[in-house]
């Protein structure tokens, strides 16, 4: 059961998660792999909103995605891309990447091997993420602007796609975590987390909302 006060405590971190930036034209949308093909698709409605000239999706395959996207998470964006019309020569594929980290740092490989000037990266993930994408790729890629960017959505609505109330919860929480924590590690820019969103995370934490938090024998970034 998830109580009234967990519900307003998930929504509070849910706000907090996403970085409120209003999309604008960038050099090139890079799309975060994940299990949701809404990023591919909200990177196409963006690039058919002339916000940039080039889509990059990154990802490998995970636990979560392995039977959904068994040709690799980037891969299977690119076929949806595809779909909607984007034309393959504004498609590149990094599909090497098993986290947040790995993702901006090949992508970056990909796009100086590819010989393309970045000044400003919009980058997509799913709605939960953009604050760990913002922090991680300011820490690994500064020199350029980072827009983020996501399908938008209430935590209802997301909640529904999902289909899993509690994962979803779970999901905030982990999160938030790893915005915590990681900076100290060297894994993103360090993120002031507001007295109230820190409260809300110790009563989900408390609550019983830990399948995603990180233990001291769990892989980083």
């Amino acid at each position: 059961m998830i109580s009234t006060q967990d519900w307003a405590d998930a929504r509070r971190v849910w706000e907090y998660h996403q970085m409120g930036h209003s999309p604008r034209a960038c050099s090139v949308a890079i799309g975060l792999g994940s299990h949701d093909l809404g990023v591919a698709d909200t990177a196409v409605d963006l690039y058919k909103r002339g916000m940039a000239p080039l889509l990059l999706f990154t990802g490998a395959t995970s636990p979560t995605t392995r039977d959904r996207m068994p040709r690799g998470e980037a891969v299977h964006y690119r076929e949806r891309a595809l779909e909607l019309g984007v034309p393959s020569s504004a498609v590149l594929v990094e599909s090497r990447a098993r986290n947040t980290g790995e993702n901006i740092r090949f992508s970056r490989d990909v796009l100086e091997a590819a010989g393309v000037d970045v000044s400003s990266v919009l980058l997509i993930s799913k709605p939960y993420e953009e604050r760990r994408a913002y922090a991680t790729a300011r820490k690994l890629w500064p020199e350029v602007e980072i827009v983020s960017a996501s399908t938008p959505m209430t935590l209802d609505e997301y909640v529904d796609s999902i289909g899993d109330a509690r994962l979803v919860v779970d999901m905030l929480v982990g999160a938030l975590q790893r915005l915590m924590i990681y900076p100290k590690q060297g894994f993103m820019i360090s993120q002031p987390v507001p007295a109230d969103v820190a409260e809300a995370y110790e009563r989900l934490r408390r609550a019983g909302f830990t399948s995603r938090l990180l233990t001291a024998n769990s892989p980083s970034a």
